[in-house]
């Protein structure tokens, strides 16, 4: 008798052989690993590279803008002196008090704001005037433009030796000029106000070409169509600067005042090399010591480290309120538009 044998189906089909697994290959699978691990760095790259290359002026900035400033006002309540600079005394705002106290306090900051007015109008008057009779064709206007910033790019060292022979008593070249009219010499160093309109004249030299500049690249923004449709109403060129170009030049009149007003407050190797003593007292008389000068005679030649700080801050204070009504008087002109 016939025994019957019952065969199990294959796994695949049924009736059919069963497919072959076919393995990965193994550069296929490096290949994939590559491209993700590119991947995944690209990403990171992406990520974190904006970061790395601003981070070199982060760590300059605090470790040269904001430490300083920071161990400015912790010194600032303390007494410390130059000799001693790690023995400090704490005495809160004493510093502070004696220096609204003190007179020659008042007398630079007096200063300060007369030789910022005196240096700042007739610079950015003058350079207004500048950049207005450059912003036409002429020329060999390249030329003119860098004699317009040669004064900024001179040492105030070299500028400032160069003015006090120009305003010497005895035999500088102004006094000469003077005498040929028939004026009496002027004792530019020694005399208040002549002293400090000296001062003035060295920081006008110095910073007119660099806010004409600053000028006459805002000028080159205006759009030509202004002045054609000015001139086709009959304009003529001063109601054209009047009427157009002053109105468009409204944010940088602005940033040009605001910066020259910080560098006013600032001010301090002009009156420094001025005076024919090099010493930081502006003057026999103080008649022309800035803020800046005060707290140098005040943290290197008095050795009161905790009083300069104290001053520095001040001046800091100040610069905010600057900056505060810049920002106010900005978004006053940005609403009226």
């Amino acid at each position: 008798m016939a025994t019957r044998h019952d065969t199990a189906a294959p796994p695949g089909k049924e009736g059919g052989a069963a497919p072959a697994r076919t393995l990965p290959d193994a550069g296929a699978v490096d290949s994939a690993k590559k491209r993700a691990r590119l991947s995944r760095r690209w990403q990171r790259d992406v990520r974190w590279s904006p970061y790395a290359f601003i981070s070199p002026f982060f760590l300059l900035f605090v470790a040269f803008g904001l430490f300083p400033l920071v161990y400015t006002g912790w010194a600032s309540l303390h007494q410390v002196e130059l000799t001693a600079p790690t023995d400090m005394s704490w005495v809160g705002l004493r510093n502070y008090t004696r220096i609204f106290e003190d007179d020659f306090f008042w007398n630079a900051a007096k200063n300060t704001v007369t030789i910022g007015i005196i240096a700042t109008v007739p610079q950015l008057l003058m350079a207004m005037g500048i950049a207005h009779i450059l912003n036409y064709k002429l020329r060999a206007s390249i030329f003119f433009r860098v004699v317009m910033l040669a004064p900024y790019a001179t040492s105030i060292a070299a500028a400032s030796l160069v003015f006090v022979l120009l305003f010497g008593r005895d035999y500088g070249m102004i006094n000469w000029v003077l005498h040929e009219v028939g004026v009496d010499p002027i004792d530019w160093q020694n005399d208040k106000w002549w002293s400090q309109l000296a001062v003035s004249t060295i920081i006008i030299w110095r910073w007119t070409g660099y806010n004409a500049l600053i000028y006459l690249a805002a000028m080159q923004a205006i759009p030509h169509d202004l002045y054609e449709s000015a001139a086709l109403d009959g304009a003529s060129r001063w109601q054209q600067f009047l009427h157009v170009t002053l109105p468009s030049l409204r944010p940088t009149i602005l940033f040009t005042c605001v910066v020259s007003t910080i560098g006013a407050s600032q001010v301090f190797g002009e009156p420094l090399l001025f005076d024919a003593t090099k010493s930081a007292s502006g003057g026999a008389e103080h008649q022309f010591q800035t803020l800046g000068l005060y707290l140098y005679e005040q943290g290197w030649v008095n050795q009161h480290l905790g009083r300069a700080s104290a001053i520095a801050w001040m001046m800091f204070l100040i610069l905010i309120v600057v900056g505060i009504v810049n920002y106010v008087i900005s978004r006053r002109l940005r609403a009226s538009h």
